[in-house]
């Protein structure tokens, strides 16, 4: 399972350079077509990452609780990004996946429940999650890179 750990660092170093040169205002536009933007598709990714793996197994999610209210699945962004926040959503996005690795060569996700996502997919187990979560990342990949060329 290290191994999917590492391709999902891998398509978030992807998306990090993908966006370096964007800035708070492209970050925070909404292309016509969308309802969300870059910053909001790469919060939510974190979110997601921390409720599937962590609140799923009945861990605390390494985030702040804000996050789940802005950025789970049905939102949409209210207010722009300040730039502070940017800068520790793009920290955040990796380091939340060390700390994955980190927990899952411990077994800290033993206690995990059964769950089916909103695409109908039945999850048991941490493994199942991760190989869910691979699948999510290339979604909003997508659409991240849909934005970008959308940007002014």
């Amino acid at each position: 399972m290290n191994r999917e750990i590492e391709r999902l660092k891998n398509t978030r170093t992807y998306l990090l350079d993908l966006i370096k040169d964007l800035s708070a205002e492209q970050l925070n536009e909404i292309p016509l077509g969308f309802n969300n933007n870059i910053i909001w598709n790469l919060g939510h990714l974190i979110v997601s990452q921390q409720g599937l793996c962590y609140l799923r197994a009945g861990l605390k999610p390494i985030v702040d609780e804000q996050y789940f209210t802005d950025y789970k699945p049905q939102t949409k962004p209210n207010s722009p990004i300040q730039a502070d926040e940017i800068n520790t959503i793009k920290t955040l996005f990796l380091s939340v996946l060390d700390k994955l690795e980190t927990d899952y060569n411990q077994s800290a996700f033993s206690n995990y429940g059964t769950f089916t996502t909103p695409y109908g997919v039945e999850i048991t187990n941490i493994d199942e999650a991760i190989n869910f979560i691979l699948f999510h990342e290339g979604l909003h990949t997508g659409y991240i890179m849909a934005m970008k060329r959308l940007l002014k």
